[in-house]
């Protein structure tokens, strides 16, 4: 890095801080949103080696996965909370990236993830419409600038926006999804190895529904990833 390079840099950070997205630091590089401290306290779970982890069982018995993961646990008051929160309502959108990289890492050169197609899960246009984004979407860049894998958006389509799954428990969380996602007929046909991306699961209920309306079109196979992991 030249000397003027490290000037500017250094000017940028005393007029436009440049705050950690998880604990709130303000020395970072302008390239980063995760600073080091945090990115080595964050719970990671190892899942993505692991064949028979908590994430693929929760689909045993009701969608046919090749194999699922998530990079790190969720949890209440939590760094991971804090990023997601920064994610989805502060629109941080460089944050969408950075994890997505971060778990494009772990599934690189990875056996038991032999995809061809990123796919996000889609927000209802409305939604995505208000929040100017779609968190999986960017997660799905991030991804993509690690492993090379295109991403594709026009494959499936949300038909419906339903009350917020929060307080739901996993029956309910399954009703409210039903028929709310369509697969789209696409010219992407050579695409039958499809990865469906999402930022958090916990009941796998929108997931779940998702991967069946991409399963009823073609010859396909389906694996599942997602950011993090939450078990209540």
């Amino acid at each position: 890095m030249g000397l003027l390079t490290k000037w500017a840099e250094a000017a940028a950070c005393l007029f436009y801080p440049h705050y950690c997205a998880g604990c709130g630091a303000d020395r970072l590089s302008q390239q980063t949103e995760i600073c080091l401290r945090c990115l080595h306290q964050l719970p990671q779970t190892h899942f993505t080696e692991q064949a028979d982890n908590p994430v693929e069982k929760i689909f045993w018995g009701r969608t046919p996965v090749q194999a699922a993961t998530s990079l790190f646990f969720y949890s209440q008051n939590s760094i991971v909370q804090a990023l997601l929160h920064e994610l989805k309502y502060r629109g941080n959108q460089a944050l969408g990236i950075q994890l997505g990289s971060l778990l494009g890492a772990a599934l690189k050169n990875n056996g038991r993830f032999q995809v061809d197609v990123l796919v996000p899960v889609p927000l209802h246009p409305s939604k995505e419409r208000s929040r100017g984004f779609n968190q999986a979407t960017l997660i799905c860049q991030g991804i993509a600038a690690v492993t090379g894998l295109p991403v594709c958006t026009n494959l499936l389509r949300r038909n419906a926006e339903r009350s917020t799954q929060t307080k739901k428990d996993r029956t309910e969380r399954w009703k409210n999804m039903q028929e709310v996602f369509e697969a789209l007929p696409a010219p992407q046909l050579k695409y039958k190895n499809i990865l469906l991306v999402d930022d958090v699961i916990t009941t796998g209920a929108t997931l779940e529904a998702c991967g069946q309306a991409l399963l009823q079109e073609g010859d396909r196979r389906l694996w599942i990833a997602s950011v993090c992991y939450s078990s209540r």
